[in-house]
């Protein structure tokens, strides 16, 4: 190695071509580099949705879902499978094994899907795809006080304008209802025209076509032989014949019924600040650059607006690349600021030269790193561009160690080239095997499976690709530009002040840290006991007693505050309207109560602007808010006063009130089966009551709360005399109500249903029910209510499977990162008593617990593979089993750091919060093994153990004092930021920083402490197992004798 390094600390020119060499190909990577704020995920999932119009929840689970959950069940590869029936139509949820071929088992379940002969032949086709999560990249708003058609025409032609736009790929609109023609017929008009709904739809169906009936090629040419006569407008259908009378008159749809071009009934009302609006929204895609699309929505926005009608305006409700460039912008100043504190840290404590060359060299080896992460799949976003924050500590290191030692040969007088190759190769295997280290330490990340792996992965290959080049960059660049440094005089007063700083440090090394060091090894078992009695401490007293929070995903709070409000089947239109204006009057108040509490003279606004969207199944506000640096409240804070706000919905299925970017699902997600769906019932209730009485916990809802009355219809004795069977006046009753759907016409890119259907006022009477007549085939008509009898019961809106077992799931939000505690509690007291109450109730993993728990075990078993390799490599490394176990016994105690630093700032600990630890961890290793190399070094020379590790200690303080220094201070701006783009980063930044400050002690005096007492217990085996062999040979000789 050390001829390696002298060739290029001896070729000047090899060495900066390389330098700029890498950077060159560095701007060039980063050029191609994707930018987008999260990366895409792919799920290993896929859905199977068929569409069946009409049809009950009971029927749709018996003859379509279970009969796809038999297809599949016996399907290998398959992780679990779980399914939804609801009205008009099911879906089938199937997850595939993380180490399955996705692409082979999604064909798999397509083949035994479609293979199934036994579905109804009314349904749609089934719609089989995979899981893709997009995130709402833009919204722009379209929004007027015109017609709901005119906004959704214009709307759906601006979504294709967009989606053409360079940037863009996937476009939606939301806040619309689909068009639909409502042909309403009465059940007078049937009794006068003495006409069935059959024949009216038979009559549109023979009527309205398109149709080509082939060609026919003649000597003068060819012909195609084809009828357009599709309708398409109320005038359209009215005027199509449906029977030809004997006297020559005709009597046509619109004397029968009345024909209404409009929407589905679904009434649904959308707005932005009060004016009726619609949303188009840019999606995230697979491939794509957050800013790139941006600028060209804005660009056709500003020429859109020219076209527009009179009274419509665009406004830019979303833009994801102001928070992109806003969060890398802060995390790239933060980095910026982190690095002049470190140039500063070392112009001070050793050259002004060295300070710039080992500050260049984080660039040269962030440069390389972009040369790769392209071709390896890493974008350009929040996580992987924190990466480069988050090694900054761990790459100065590496130079600050070639760094030191050189400035150190320097001093002592071996300057120049010889010095520079001395001193980097002294340090070459521990800052070699340093990076190795950090290197494994990251790696199992790499091999996480799962979409976490789709996060997890953009952090790892940053930190692997960084320190692959710094290692370069350390042993062969760092010395040829060190190569020429020789000792220097002090001639002003800049360099007398560093003179000085650095002969403090020295001297506070020699004499200060010496003495401590001399006292803490005279007793080094109770030095070794009060590092080990700290560590318990936090581990049994801060994390046991729940001082510090842990939760899977750290909680980061958006720029906006999401309203989503489920209502119960029955709910009127006009009740949702009311629950909207509930929704406004919360924000009115909560806006006045922070003006009220405002200073005077001073202006505070929390909410920029809104927008609404009420059905009768739903309510949706969101409010977008002021930025975090004017506005007086947080996003959580302006959520929880919200709701209290709000207060009780008794309509509401679910109430939930989002802050959080990661606010997507619910905290709290529990699942239990029983065969008998009444014992099922009663067991949720007792749920949901336990469950009420946790204070941390609010909104608590389950899928059985949706539960309604249904009519049902059972034949009379006697009516099959009359040539009627059950499904002849179903099928006639479900035309009434529901509606035949006759057609569908291809209108402004979708399908428009054509329904044949009592008219709306009939449709919600039951009183219509008393004057509905059953017409036969001879022609007679008879009353509903004498061939059928028509009793109450109860129904379900929707019936949950998991594996194939009817399911109930509870659901719930935190107000605080409690969930731990809270499944504690219900595990070790409550279910057991529960499953006791309720034979046959079992309970079904899912959500967050299940997905918290797989990932544990998985990243448990891939740390403990890499750990071991780890202590294989330094034992193979230092000829040792002891030494690597002192350095790996670093570990615990930049948890440790870790720990401290969340208590002391309030912070939950997080799954980034461990990356912070493993950061440190990296930086750790590298202080102990060059100490550890030290020591051994001063032995070899002939040094008692006490003497080496002081001596060791001594010379290697101010390298381990710089690296800590500078890997903390760097971090410092980025801990003191304030702004929400900053928020995600605060658990990996304090990780980082406390077990740096705590290591450092560990590296000081912990590891002294126990390289003294290992020498003393292999002193103690020399001694046993050396008078055992000595025994022995006397024995032998005494014999042989």
């Amino acid at each position: 190695m050390k001829s390696l390094i002298a060739w290029w600390a001896d070729n000047h020119v090899a060495a900066n071509l390389l330098m700029i060499a890498i950077i060159i190909a560095g701007i060039m990577g980063f050029n191609k580099l994707e930018r987008e704020i999260f990366p895409t995920i792919a799920f290993p999932g896929m859905q199977v949705i068929v569409g069946w119009p009409g049809a009950s929840p009971r029927d749709v689970e018996e003859q379509i879902v279970s009969r796809i959950e038999e297809s599949l069940k016996d399907l290998e590869s398959l992780d679990w499978i779980r399914s939804e029936s609801a009205e008009g139509y099911g879906g089938v949820y199937i997850m595939a094994e993380n180490a399955a071929n996705f692409s082979s088992v999604m064909d798999d379940v397509t083949t035994r899907v479609n293979s199934i002969s036994s579905l109804p032949p009314d349904i749609e086709q089934p719609r089989i795809t995979q899981w893709v999560t997009r995130e709402e990249m833009m919204r722009v708003a379209v929004h007027g006080n015109v017609g709901e058609r005119q906004l959704k025409r214009l709307a759906e032609d601006m979504r294709r304008e967009v989606a053409q736009l360079k940037g863009v790929s996937v476009v939606e609109i939301f806040g619309t209802r689909n068009e639909e023609i409502s042909i309403e017929v009465s059940e007078s008009a049937l009794r006068r025209y003495r006409i069935s709904f059959d024949e009216i739809a038979n009559a549109i169906r023979g009527s309205s076509i398109n149709l080509s009936a082939g060609n026919v090629r003649t000597g003068g040419g060819e012909y195609t032989l084809r009828t357009n006569n599709l309708a398409d407008t109320e005038v359209d259908f009215a005027s199509i014949v449906v029977r030809q009378l004997p006297e020559g008159g005709v009597i046509t749809v619109g004397d029968v019924a009345t024909v209404i071009d409009g929407f589905e009934e679904n009434e649904i009302l959308a707005t932005l600040n009060g004016e009726p609006a619609v949303l188009v929204q840019v999606m995230s895609s697979e491939v794509m650059d957050v800013v790139t699309m941006s600028k060209s929505v804005r660009e056709w926005m500003e020429k859109r607006k020219e076209t527009l009608p009179e009274g419509v305006s665009l406004t830019l409700w979303q833009d994801s690349a102001i928070d992109f460039n806003s969060r890398l912008s802060t995390i790239g100043s933060a980095a910026f600021s982190g690095l002049i504190l470190v140039f500063l840290v070392l112009f001070l404590t050793l050259r002004p030269k060295v300070a710039f060359w080992v500050a260049a060299g984080v660039g040269t080896a962030y440069a390389g790193a972009f040369v790769l992460m392209p071709s390896l799949g890493v974008s350009l976003n929040m996580l992987s561009t924190f990466a480069f924050l988050l090694v900054l500590g761990i790459v100065v290191d590496d130079a600050i160690i070639v760094g030191e030692r050189i400035h150190t040969e320097v001093e002592s007088g071996n300057g120049g080239l010889q010095g520079a190759i001395d001193g980097a190769s002294r340090v070459a295997k521990p800052v070699i095997f340093g990076v190795l280290t950090t290197i494994i330490a990251f790696m199992p990340w790499l091999f996480i499976s799962g979409a976490t792996s789709e996060f997890t992965r953009q952090i790892s290959w940053v930190v692997i690709l960084a320190l692959s080049f710094s290692l370069i960059e350390s042993l062969f660049i760092l010395p040829a530009h060190l190569s020429n440094v020789k000792p220097v005089h002090a001639h002003n007063r800049l360099t007398k002040a560093q003179n000085r700083i650095a002969e403090s440090i020295v001297w506070f090394g020699d004499v200060k840290y010496g003495a401590y060091l001399q006292r803490a090894l005279r007793n080094p078992l109770i030095t070794i006991v009060i590092f080990i009695a700290a560590l318990l401490v936090v581990a049994g007293g801060i994390m046991g007693g729940g001082y510090v929070k842990s939760s899977f995903n750290p909680e980061i709070e958006a720029e906006q505050v999401d309203v989503n409000i489920d209502l119960r089947e029955g709910t009127t239109y006009d009740r949702a309207l009311e629950i909207l204006g509930q929704i406004q009057r919360a924000q009115e108040t909560l806006i006045n109560e922070v003006e009220t509490a405002a200073e005077e003279g001073e202006s505070q606004k929390v909410i920029e602007n809104w927008y609404t969207r009420s059905r009768r199944d739903s309510v949706i506000a969101i409010m977008r808010l002021a930025p975090a640096e004017v506005r007086a409240m947080g996003a959580k804070e302006v959520a929880l006063r919200l709701r209290d706000l709000i207060g009780p919905v008794p309509e509401a299925k679910s109430v939930r009130v989002g802050y959080s970017m990661d606010s997507d699902g619910p905290d709290l997600d529990i699942s239990v089966r029983h065969p008998d769906l009444d014992q099922l019932q009663l067991a949720v209730d007792d749920i949901t009551d336990k469950l009420r009485g946790f204070a941390s916990l609010y909104d608590i809802s389950n899928n059985l709360d949706s539960a309604s009355e249904e009519l049902r219809f059972q034949l009379k004795p006697g009516a099959e005399q009359l040539g009627l069977t059950l499904g002849q006046v179903m099928q006639q009753v479900r035309q009434a109500y529901y509606g035949d759907e006759v057609q569908r016409l291809p209108r402004a890119s979708q399908d428009v249903k054509v329904m044949v259907r009592y008219p709306k006022a009939s449709r919600n009477s039951l009183e219509s029910l008393k004057h509905f007549r059953i017409r036969m085939s001879d022609g007679r008509e008879v009353p509903l209510t004498s061939v059928v009898d028509i009793s109450y019961g109860p129904g379900l809106k929707r019936i949950q499977h998991w594996d194939g077992l009817r399911a109930a799931r509870i659901q719930g939000y935190l107000r605080e990162p409690v969930l731990k505690e809270i499944m504690q509690e219900m595990n070790d007291e409550f279910f057991p008593q529960l499953e006791k109450k309720y034979p046959g109730l079992t309970r079904a993993a899912i959500g967050q617990q299940v997905a918290e728990a797989e990932f544990n075990a998985e990243i448990g078993r891939l740390s403990l593979i890499a750990l071991m390799a780890v202590l294989f490599l330094l034992a193979i490394a230092f000829k040792s089993y002891f030494q690597p176990l002192v350095i790996m016994a670093a570990l615990p105690f930049a948890w440790m750091g870790a720990v401290i630093g969340h208590l002391f700032l309030g912070e939950s600990f997080s799954l980034f919060s461990i990356f912070g630890v493993v950061a440190a961890f990296g930086v750790v290793i590298n202080d102990n093994l060059v100490l550890v190399d030290a020591f051994n070094e001063y032995r070899k020379q002939g040094m008692s153990v006490l003497d080496g590790i002081v001596r060791a200690g001594k010379s290697r303080f101010r390298a381990i004092l710089i690296t800590s220094v500078t890997t903390f201070i760097g971090l410092v701006p980025l801990m003191l930021e304030k702004s929400s783009q900053a928020a995600f980063l605060k658990p990996i930044v304090i990780s980082l920083a406390f077990a740096l400050l705590v290591a450092f002690f560990y590296t000081l005096f912990f590891v002294p402490a126990l390289l003294v007492i290992g020498d003393k217990i292999a002193g103690w085996f020399r001694r046993v197992f050396g008078s055992a062999k000595l025994s022995a040979n006397y024995v032998k000789a005494k014999l042989d004798a």
